[in-house]
């Protein structure tokens, strides 16, 4: 929000100057992004009346103007706006006057043969306007010559842009910012006065109807005849540009200043407009039903949905609640009746309502963070006050709707223990020579000042703290206030402390065990990557969002492999060739037992890699089944994992005959890894041979973990030569690879340091039902070079084993 310090001081007297009274907002919880110094935009302008006016002989829209500026000799100068006449006051640059918004510093110069000694100014020119048509001339019949022109636009002021947080809503107002300032320096406050205005009891008087008594607990609905609708007063135009906004015409500008001053929105209807809908005026808060539809004040034809909260007159739609009104019945110049709106509206509500027409106003910003109920009618008075000094307005009925939620403003009391104030911020420093406890009297004044009320209970050190309402949505607990003395007191005020005993950082196993997995990967070849959570509702086994933004994020992700899928094709797209890649996140699921959530590893690798084709005529090489299952091999490797692969088709997304489950120890299910299935590649548009996999985190929890916490232990490697054996047989087809491997691995023992297939063959010579196989079996001893005596027996009993376990026939 734009704080005009001018504005502030009418509240509060800060002597503080600007920087000092950013620096005390900042430490006190509120950020200052900016302070507008605006007395520079017009340092060295003073006001100038012009008393001749001629063309210029050399050009046809440059005028000379011979300007009075209370000095001895009248100035000469040269003008080129359209506007420009004899008996005017205007502002005059003098010269050696630097005007910062447009950067020019005045000098004297002839234009087109003619000397100029100044320049007349637009407000543009002097930062009041984004555009201007022409020069800026006062509305006034006389005003003293030479004199500073800042007081009169307003540029004798400072403007702070401050943010608050989000549970401040009470400093999104000028009184809301005094109250704050009063309590930090101890300045004394001073807010403004109003008198509640007559109210004629009167037939016509707007009926009411609040069927939610939630959504809209108080409205106040009162209607002012005689209006006299013209342009605001200066000071009143001038305090709404200094906070950003556009001033309109007395009434629309009285709602925007009660805003800005007390932070609660009002809402002005032409009376008479309103009145079209029936001949009596009852007014309405609801829901909006299907089909309806209302033209805002930005012209745009919304369609309005279950949850867009209305105000209607006769049951028709005339603004959406708390966040804009209705083109139809806005206050335009022929307006001479008004109806002033003065609600209380849920922030839930608010929230939702412009949520769904995507807007976001001054106004809805207020009532979503939440307005002070209990100043709804100290707002509502204050308008009606300034309607009636400046449109002439006439009250002539009020009609206030409540409900059992809005009947009483509820009242906070909160327990303070002195002795949690102690232990929470410990004790300061600027008391004394020692460090020591901030004492209570101290900590009872912090508490008045920001509104509250304290009093002892008959518990020694035990206070009830009575909240102002208009802290009511943050202060809360017991922590909150003590917070707010911190605030006040100054953090910086605090002894700071160090723990008794420091212990060195340490990382958990799981934490380990993720980097470990990250380093193993990238030593793979695999980049890490990172996606959303939300995705697209695909499967009833996804767990789906009740609010989603949208709806491409409206379901969370039941596994990695369609994010990975998404990731290799975008990269494509984007002509950044093949990605091998993986990503740890979590996983989320629903069946009859509830909500699942579980942590995964997956990864996508394929296409061809290769900068340059150079040696394959410029055709792609696709990667193969087995270079893509030995980049995971290598993965287990590293880890130190053994792991079997069995044939898998559950997953229709892999190709049927190329998808394996992994498995450790033969009991515990890894993942799945495969390549996707046709279809789907052509589909997605994907290169000839793409794999995925993903592995279970608790699986690898259990496997790695107990390694993890042991010291790694240094294993001898052998420096004897191996002693290889290649062995032949026909095995039936349903037998696979891997249980004959796992067969041939246990009957070796020790000795036996590697079994590898090298060679498959089907057809002719080869039993029906069958296939021929050969493997190569390396043996190595870490004692001594192995002998044929030594190797035989072993190899023997390997033999034996596959005859025996599998039945195979055996070649060589």
């Amino acid at each position: 929000m734009r704080i005009s310090l001018n504005w502030l001081n009418e509240y509060v007297n800060v002597q503080l100057s600007a920087e000092e009274l950013a620096e005390a907002l900042t430490m006190a919880g509120f950020e200052v992004e900016d302070i507008e110094d605006r007395r520079t935009w017009a340092d060295g302008v003073v006001v100038g009346r012009v008393v001749e006016r001629t063309p210029h002989p050399d050009a046809d829209k440059l005028s000379v103007c011979r300007v009075d500026i209370g000095q001895a000799d009248s100035s000469t100068i040269v003008c080129g706006a359209a506007n420009v006449r004899a008996d005017i006051y205007v502002a005059v640059a003098t010269v050696d006057t630097y005007l910062p918004v447009v950067d020019l510093t005045i000098k004297p110069r002839k234009l087109r043969g003619v000397p100029s000694a100044g320049m007349i100014c637009s407000l543009a020119e002097l930062g009041l306007a984004k555009e201007s048509e022409g020069i800026h001339i006062f509305a006034v019949d006389s005003l003293e010559l030479g004199q500073d022109v800042r007081p009169l636009l307003g540029l004798d002021d400072v403007i702070l842009d401050v943010t608050s947080t989000a549970n401040r809503a009470d400093a999104l107002s000028m009184v809301g910012i005094a109250r704050e300032v009063a309590a930090i320096t101890g300045a004394t406050l001073h807010l403004p006065v109003t008198q509640a205005p007559a109210i004629p009891k009167n037939a016509t008087a707007p009926g009411i109807a609040l069927p939610d008594e939630k959504a809209c607990p108080i409205y106040i609905g009162t209607v002012l005849e005689n209006i006299a609708l013209g342009p605001s007063p200066q000071w009143l135009q001038q305090r709404l540009v200094a906070a950003g906004t556009r001033p309109i015409n007395n009434v629309v500008d009285v709602t925007n200043y009660v805003l800005l001053e007390w932070g609660q929105p009002l809402h002005a209807f032409d009376r008479d407009r309103l009145l079209t809908t029936g001949a009596a005026l009852n007014l309405g808060v609801r829901y909006a039903q299907p089909g309806e539809t209302l033209v805002t004040l930005d012209s745009q034809k919304r369609q309005l949905q279950p949850e867009t909260l209305l105000i209607t007159a006769n049951d028709q739609p005339v603004a959406l609640a708390g966040v804009m009104g209705g083109e139809d019945t806005e206050v335009h110049d022929g307006t001479r009746a008004v109806m002033l709106e003065a609600a209380f509206f849920d922030a839930a509500a608010i929230r939702k309502s412009a949520r769904s027409q995507g807007l976001r106003t001054e106004a809805s910003a207020r009532y979503e963070r939440g307005v002070n109920p209990a100043e709804l009618g100290l707002a509502c008075d204050r308008a009606l006050q300034l309607l009636q000094e400046l449109a002439g307005a006439t009250v002539v009925a009020q009609t206030t709707g409540t409900t059992s939620l809005g009947a009483a403003i509820p009242e906070r009391v909160i327990t303070l223990r002195l002795s949690r104030v102690a232990q929470l911020l410990g004790q300061v420093i600027n008391l004394g020579d020692q460090p020591q406890d901030l004492p209570p009297e101290t900590i009872q004044k912090l508490l008045e000042t920001l509104g509250c009320q304290v009093a002892p209970t008959d518990d020694a050190g035990v206070w009830a703290v009575t909240v102002p309402p208009y802290r009511y949505r943050d202060l809360e607990r017991e922590v909150d206030l003590i917070e707010e003395v911190a605030r006040l007191y100054g953090y910086n005020h605090f002894a700071d402390t160090l723990p008794h005993k420091a212990i060195g950082g340490f990382l958990s196993v799981e934490a380990a065990l993720r980097r470990k997995l990250r380093e193993t990967f990238r030593a793979a070849g695999l980049t890490e990557l990172l996606h959303y959570s939300l995705t697209k509702p695909i499967s009833d086994r996804q767990v789906t969002l009740a609010n989603p933004l949208f709806p491409e994020y409206s379901a969370l992700r039941q596994d990695l492999v369609d994010g990975l899928i998404d990731a290799y094709e975008f990269n494509l797209n984007q002509g950044n060739g093949p990605l091998n890649g993986f990503e740890i996140g979590h996983i989320f699921w629903q069946d009859d037992a509830g909500i699942h959530e579980a942590e995964a590893v997956g990864g996508i690798v394929g296409g061809d890699g290769r900068s340059s084709q150079w040696v394959t005529s410029g055709q792609d090489r696709p990667l193969t089944w087995y270079e893509a299952k030995g980049i995971l091999d290598g993965v287990f490797n590293r880890l130190g994992l053994a792991v079997d692969y069995r044939a898998d088709s559950t997953d229709p997304r892999f190709h049927p005959g190329r998808t394996a489950s992994l498995w450790v120890r033969g009991r515990l299910e890894l993942g799945r890894f495969g390549q996707l299935h046709p279809q789907l590649r052509q589909q997605r548009q994907l290169p000839a041979e793409v794999y995925v996999f993903q592995l279970n985190w608790s699986a690898l929890e259990t496997c790695l973990v107990p390694v993890l916490q042991k010291s790694v232990k240094f294993g001898v490697y052998s420096t004897f030569p191996v002693s290889d054996r290649d062995l032949a047989f026909y095995a039936p087809l349903e037998i696979t690879v891997a249980d004959l491997t796992t067969t041939m691995t246990k009957a070796g023992g020790k000795l036996l340091e590697s079994v590898a297939l090298f060679d498959e063959y089907r057809g002719e010579s080869v039993p029906q039902g069958q296939r021929s196989l050969a493997f190569r079996l390396v043996y190595r001893s870490p004692e001594q070079t192995l002998t044929d005596e030594t190797v035989d027996p072993v190899h023997k009993k390997v033999r034996a084993a596959l005859e025996k376990q599998f039945g195979v026939t055996l070649r060589s």
